[in-house]
């Protein structure tokens, strides 16, 4: 078993770093920090894609604090919950997914999630999937469980309020998501659950449900999320995620595109820069001493090694600077083969981007061929033409 560090630096980091609020307060989870008692928390990840993103990334993050002061940490794959599908910010019910949709979408989790914890060595994270208690669960034990909870408690949600004001459905399955999650606490037997603060409502549930049935005083702790310039957290809803699994050169390309307004953030919640550092970083932005293009290029790349390592990030930080710095296209552009616009970005992007955000982006400017801002969708294309989409996506056709 790892020996638990009570270093008072490292656990100011791990209660201040990124974090919006600890239930039931700081205080609490410091006395536990500084007891030298080992801990159990997890983080939940719901495999309704098959990449991990920059979102997960900021959960992870916390992840790795925790173990490197050697607290037991539970990375848990929702198999049950991802098939519902969480209601959380969605204004419209979710499409269910099947038991083999989640696993598949899952397959590559842990190696991406690799990039920021360590599944092995003396202090290993461990796998967990939440179907196998979920999936024994009768329907008495529904009942009894929900047995817990207020139906007012429930409907409370600013998401189902505003379904109701709008006269849109809100199906039974989304309503017991939250019981659902909940249930994972009392299986695990856990003492802290860490997510983005999207997800109050939900871990909360999971706090009540423990102390209900005389479990144990959960704590409970919300990280900051990283948003864009509108204020939007940066994901596969809003169409601006940053995926774990993407290319050096996208990734690299991607943080370069972000706004200035999201260099301090990310450099706090997402990078294993050393917190003095990322203080520094931020009052010097703040302060207008530093030019916001050089300390992006530094979060660019520091993202990059992450996922990537070094020399593929210097690889991709070379090819910016020559596709974007010098505005030339790089060379070892991808081909795609396709007659039609709307094709060509459809069959590069894949399914993480849907056709209909495609339109947007080819109506709003944001696609070019050969250096020209198209807006035809259906615009021919003929083989040696050079597309490039957005800020950070070059291709070609072959």
């Amino acid at each position: 078993m790892a020996k638990v560090n009570t270093n008072q630096e490292a656990i100011n980091e791990i209660l201040e770093r990124g974090v919006v609020k600890v239930f039931p307060d700081k205080k609490n989870l410091l006395d536990k920090l500084k007891s030298g008692r080992r801990l159990r928390l997890y983080c939940g990840f719901d495999p309704s894609a098959p990449s991990l993103h920059i979102g997960h990334a900021i959960q992870l993050n916390k992840l790795a604090q925790f173990q490197a002061l050697g607290h037991e940490v539970i990375f848990l794959i929702g198999g049950f919950t991802g098939m519902i599908g969480d209601p959380t910010d969605k204004q419209a019910t979710r499409q269910k997914l099947s038991r083999q949709q989640v696993k598949d979408n899952a397959k590559s989790f842990k190696k991406q999630a690799g990039a920021y914890i360590d599944f092995s060595g003396s202090n290993p994270v461990k796998v967990e999937d939440n179907s196998r208690w979920q999936d024994k669960l009768s329907f008495i034990d529904l009942v009894e469980l929900s047995s817990n909870f207020t139906v007012q408690q429930m409907i409370q949600r600013d998401m189902f309020q505003d379904r109701l004001k709008n006269n849109k459905p809100i199906f039974l399955h989304e309503f017991l998501y939250p019981l659902a999650q909940a249930y994972d606490s009392v299986a695990l037997d856990v003492d802290l659950e860490v997510g983005g603060n999207d997800q109050l409502f939900n871990m909360m549930a999971g706090r009540d449900l423990m102390k209900a049935l005389g479990k144990k005083d959960k704590s409970v702790m919300t990280l900051q999320l990283l948003t864009d310039a509108s204020g939007a957290k940066m994901g596969k809803t809003t169409g601006n995620a940053l995926f774990l699994d993407a290319e050096a050169k996208n990734i690299y390309g991607a943080v370069m595109s972000w706004p200035d307004e999201t260099i301090a953030p990310a450099f706090e919640l997402a990078t294993k820069v050393a917190w003095s550092e990322v203080k520094a970083i931020a009052k010097t932005l703040k302060q207008g001493k530093v030019n916001p293009r050089d300390l992006k290029m530094r979060l660019a790349y520091e993202l990059t090694v992450l996922v990537h390592g070094k020399v593929a990030a210097q690889v991709a930080e070379d090819g910016f600077r020559q596709a974007f710095q010098q505005r030339q296209a790089p060379s070892d552009l991808p081909k795609i083969k396709a007659d039609n616009l709307l094709e060509a970005l459809a069959q590069y992007f894949g399914a993480k981007r849907s056709k209909g955000e495609l339109r947007r982006l080819i109506d709003q400017g944001g696609v070019s061929i050969n250096e020209v801002k198209n807006h035809d969708q259906m615009a021919s294309l003929k083989a040696g033409d050079i597309i490039k989409a957005g800020k950070k996506d070059w291709f070609k056709i072959g």
